[in-house]
């Protein structure tokens, strides 16, 4: 997971929109690349364009490409020669066999190359219990835009686990999420009445020397990019299938600075291919899930998943130093799970505060008071949340009306009345993710090139119609002066 943004996005004067996964996509080491479009509020669209799928940051991976940019062999052949030289160096079967762990290249060695690394930090002896346990082995990444790896409390980690087991889930797909994972894969190789199962999907391709081929699969949760290819999409497939009525639940905590447009589309790839599988009565269900994010992207992941609703449960990571569990106030871990199954049916620790609504039929925080005007316990961060009956709804404690804005907002604040109406088209009454404009420019996927080939050749014309008009006056004056000179 990633560190979470200081809130929501604002309106900025020109916006990256997301056009999603397109057939024959360019690749780039991560995978194939994402359809992108610059848009500039109350403006026509812009040129289109391929940009890498897990990296928003140009600096960690600067692949970019017009989308109707013709690129050369030779160009072609440099790019195939540029992602193979950055694929990991070993495959997933060679990292099995490998057991010295080289601290400064985060690989495990070979006995025939441990004099290569004779310079560098290294474990000797790796236990079975290091190996079962390799998150904490490896380095975590930290990009908080490409990898951001974050890895679960030990009290977040436990929780997910007892509760996945007394929902009754027996297979877990486990979606950027390697401490849960190692924590099921553990547990069943000490216990034998551990009947749960996992299969870890991460872009982290280290993690493929602890992990057999039917534990781990190299995948890129941006564009649903299996690296394995056709193995591990059917290693996938597999595990989806519910043999002898074990169901099945994805586990999912991504990169909080990721594109949710292009997460959800990813998920819903992974759900259909759960559908797919030949149990009967899979056709109008969504699988089960687990959607690991900050409470202040409730609504955006509301837009694509209208069937989830957010749990109060905090989930803290280890190695981060703000989401703890134990703080109060504004500093409490914003991280919620979203999920798809029914409220009542997620059982929340009551040692640790929360307790049961009657009427909203679910557990909830210790701050979050039921409200009996909106009929709700309506706290998103913990703290509890006040009624404010000129906006007709519960807000932030620390928010106050104010007159001019006809809203509630900080105390100190600028009062800028501003009727932003939809960022694409300009128009009021509708967002941007839903502007007609962007969905037909969505459908059509390509764009109008004949129409960009006229405008192009009126264009040329104009101009050369243009330069013949002033060569022939230049031509006149010039004959005139040769006669006035004569």
């Amino acid at each position: 997971m990633a560190a979470a943004a200081a809130g929501p996005e604002r309106p900025r004067p020109s916006a990256l929109a997301l056009l999603g996964p397109a057939p024959g996509a360019p690749c780039c080491p991560h995978g194939p690349a994402l359809l992108f479009v610059k848009t500039s509020q109350g403006k026509e669209e812009g040129r289109r364009f391929y940009a890498c799928s897990a990296c928003r940051d140009r600096k960690d991976c600067n692949f970019f490409q017009w989308e109707d940019e013709k690129v050369s062999e030779t160009r072609l052949a440099a790019r195939e020669e540029y992602n193979r030289n950055h694929q990991p160096a070993f495959t997933h079967r060679q990292n099995v066999d490998r057991r010295r762990f080289c601290q400064e290249c985060q690989q495990l060695l070979l006995p025939a190359e441990w004099e290569k690394h004779s310079d560098h930090q290294f474990l000797c002896d790796i236990t079975t219990a290091q190996l079962k346990s390799p998150s904490q082995l490896l380095y975590p990444l930290e990009n908080k835009k490409t990898n951001a790896q974050y890895l679960f409390a030990d009290r977040s980690c436990q929780f997910l686990l007892n509760l996945l087991t007394d929902l009754g889930f027996r297979r877990v797909l486990s979606v950027g999420t390697p401490r849960l994972h190692e924590m099921i894969q553990s547990k069943a190789s000490q216990e034998e009445e551990f009947n749960v199962r996992s299969l870890l999907l991460d872009i982290d391709f280290r993690y493929s020397q602890f992990y057999r081929e039917d534990e781990f699969c190299h995948y890129n949760m941006f564009n649903h990019h299996f690296f394995g290819g056709e193995a591990a999409l059917e290693t996938c497939r597999k595990f989806l299938c519910e043999e002898n009525g074990e169901r099945v639940i994805m586990v999912t905590d991504p990169p909080f600075g990721g594109l949710v447009e292009a997460l959800a589309s990813s998920f819903k790839k992974l759900m259909a291919m759960w559908r797919e599988t030949e149990n009967e009565g899979h056709d109008n269900k969504e699988m089960p899930m687990f959607w690991i994010f900050p409470y202040f992207f409730e609504s955006r992941i509301l837009d694509f998943f209208p069937s989830f609703s957010m749990m109060d449960y905090q989930v803290d990571y280890v190695n981060h130093a703000l989401y703890k569990h134990g703080k109060t106030g504004r500093r409490q871990s914003p991280v919620r799970i979203f999920t798809n199954l029914t409220p009542s049916m997620i059982v929340l620790p009551e040692e640790e505060g929360y307790r049961f609504c009657t009427v909203c039929q679910r557990y909830v925080s210790s701050g979050n008071h039921h409200c009996e005007i909106c009929n709700s316990c309506t706290s998103k961060d913990g703290r509890r949340w006040k009624h404010c009956v000129l906006c007709k709804k519960c807000v932030k404690p620390s928010w106050f009306h104010c007159n001019n804005c006809n809203c509630c907002t900080l105390q100190k604040h600028s009062c800028e009345k501003t009727n932003v109406g939809c960022f694409v088209c300009g128009k009021a009454g509708h967002k941007r993710s839903a502007c007609p404009s962007l969905s037909h420019a969505r459908a059509a996927c390509q764009p109008d090139k004949k129409k960009r080939q006229k405008t192009q050749e009126r264009v040329k014309m104009g101009i050369c119609k243009r330069l013949a008009l002033k060569h022939a006056i230049f031509s006149k004056r010039k004959v005139k002066n040769k006669k006035k000179k004569t």
